[in-house]
């Protein structure tokens, strides 16, 4: 699908005619990581459940005539209270995802983001008000430079530049699995060959270290989304793991104290991920609040 000068890939599940929930996925990350069977449990429910690969990741655009960022350049930048020179934001991003519902003659949805696909939702919810019938932010932030960072380890393992699966496939799914059992939470089994086989299935479709940097860089750009977040009206769901050491859960907490009206929904046990176990009570949560967004005669509690 072609749409704000990118083409934009996405598949869909439901019937065509249902109200529709868009899933935005991480940094990084396509749009398999919300997995097919995550994907037709929501559908059941009454839902055309919409996914879709981010710029620069799966068979979407990847922008490789621009560079990988300059990540020492933009963090003097930054440091100097200077514009951050990158390819795109963040903004880009929630305008393609705008697109793809334009493309599609949808012309209200409810957003549902994961990690970087929250802050991308919440983009949305506030820059695009008459389009987003409710907002899901699961595991994500606001961008506020006061909050807790990831634990060093953590960040290290982000930041470690992995080995090519063409050249070395084994130790690039040990470095993949590696950093997944890091942020995987306490309470939920960390299923090692299911994760083995979504990364074999994303090197196949497209594998993109430079889309992955230039992602980084549209993070850093973006910049602190609590004001634009206290203009959000649309009912609101921050969904965060108690155990996530890549985001911690003050970002969760941050997340919906900058939104009038947030639900917080605090899971014990979870991390940065979000294991089959886990999907019944995330996919019982995300209907509540669209329901409640349809008919909004009541409130609901997601604590």
């Amino acid at each position: 699908m072609e749409t704000n000068g990118i083409a934009v890939d996405y598949d869909s599940f439901g019937d065509s005619h249902d109200e529709a929930i868009l899933l935005v996925s991480g940094l990084g990350a396509q749009r398999i990581r919300w997995t097919d069977a995550f994907c037709t449990a929501l559908a059941t429910h009454g839902f055309r459940v919409i996914r879709f690969d981010n710029r620069d990741t799966g068979l979407s655009t990847h922008l490789s005539d621009h560079p990988v960022p300059d990540f020492a350049a933009l963090a003097a930048a930054a440091a100097a209270g200077k514009r951050l020179e990158v390819p795109y934001t963040l903004h880009d991003m929630a305008a393609d995802a705008i697109g793809l519902l334009d493309a599609l003659s949808i012309d209200k949805v409810h957003v549902v983001g994961r990690s970087m696909g929250g802050m991308i939702a919440q983009l949305m919810a506030s820059t695009y008000p008459e389009r987003v019938l409710s907002l899901t932010s699961i595991m994500s932030s606001t961008g506020n430079p006061a909050l807790p960072q990831a634990a060093p380890d953590v960040m290290a393992l982000l930041m470690k530049p992995a080995p090519r699966p063409a050249d070395d496939e084994a130790g690039f799914l040990a470095h993949s699995v590696a950093f997944a059992k890091r942020i995987a939470g306490s309470a939920h089994p960390f299923d090692e060959d299911a994760h083995r086989g979504i990364v074999r299935e994303e090197v196949r479709r497209a594998h993109d270290p430079a889309g992955f940097a230039r992602q980084i860089a549209a993070i850093a750009a973006t910049g602190d989304l609590r004001v634009r977040n206290a203009t959000i009206r649309a009912p609101t769901l921050v969904i965060h793991g108690e155990d996530d050491a890549l985001i911690p859960p003050a970002c969760g907490e941050d997340t919906a104290a900058s939104i009038e009206g947030a639900h917080l929904k605090r899971v014990a046990g979870m991390g940065h991920d979000l294991p089959a176990s886990l999907h019944a009570d995330v996919i019982d949560a995300i209907v509540r609040l669209a329901r409640r967004g349809r008919v909004d005669d009541k409130a609901e509690d997601f604590a």
